[in-house]
């Protein structure tokens, strides 16, 4: 018997692996939603030698690559109600929420309704609709992957620094603050031109309407 809690972000999950009795098989850790890791975490699930069950809530479509890629490896997968899941956690101790903190109470879920989980089904055609807006969106966040990576590399050259400035530029949310912030200021002469105060003024501006913090 072993649950594997999965807790959905946008383009990331945090998977964490339990036995009964709280045994931890492995800690919770972070896969994107990309075709090497998700093949990966299929493999690795597919070597116990005990029956898996994977447990993740229902996200809109940000679960599909993880269900859809996990289902055609024939590894069982429950879906659940945000709304149970959330009546779940409340049963425990209030604490701040963490994606690991989640995976690990994901997991503790499986365990304790292990015999009530329900393998998700779909019909044929919703199915293959599924697997193919998964294989996309899993297209998609490598593409993006890529990209922020040859982002943050030629930035290392042309604003060294900036990535230490601009704390907490990912969330769990998948919001980029880097990529956002080098899209207003493209250049290093962009902010150079100005005065410290009308910089300062224009990244409050630019802070607030994307919802960042003002730091």
């Amino acid at each position: 018997m072993i649950s594997v809690g999965i807790d959905i972000s946008k383009e990331k999950s945090t998977v964490c692996i339990l036995k009964p009795y709280g045994e931890i098989i492995s800690m919770p850790f972070e896969i994107k939603h990309a075709e090497k890791a998700l093949s990966e975490l299929a493999t690795m699930l597919l070597r116990f030698n005990e029956e898996v069950k994977v447990v993740m809530e229902a996200t809109g479509i940000y679960h599909l690559p993880v269900l859809s890629y996990l289902q055609e490896k024939g590894i069982f997968v429950a879906v659940i109600n945000p709304l149970e899941m959330k009546q779940y956690r409340n049963q425990g101790l209030r604490s701040a929420k963490t994606d690991k903190k989640d995976a690990i109470t994901i997991a503790n879920y499986g365990i304790d309704y292990w015999f009530r989980l329900r393998r998700y089904e779909a019909t044929e055609e919703i199915y293959q609709e599924l697997k193919i807006l998964g294989r996309q969106y899993s297209h998609y966040i490598c593409m993006r992957i890529e990209s922020v990576q040859s982002l943050i590399h030629l930035l290392d050259y042309t604003m060294p620094g900036i990535k230490g400035l601009l704390k907490g530029w990912q969330d769990a949310n998948g919001k980029d603050k880097l990529s956002d912030f080098v899209e207003t200021y493209w250049h290093f002469d962009n902010i150079t031109k100005m005065s410290e105060e009308n910089f300062i003024n224009s990244y409050v501006n630019w802070a607030k309407e994307k919802g960042y913090h003002q730091s």
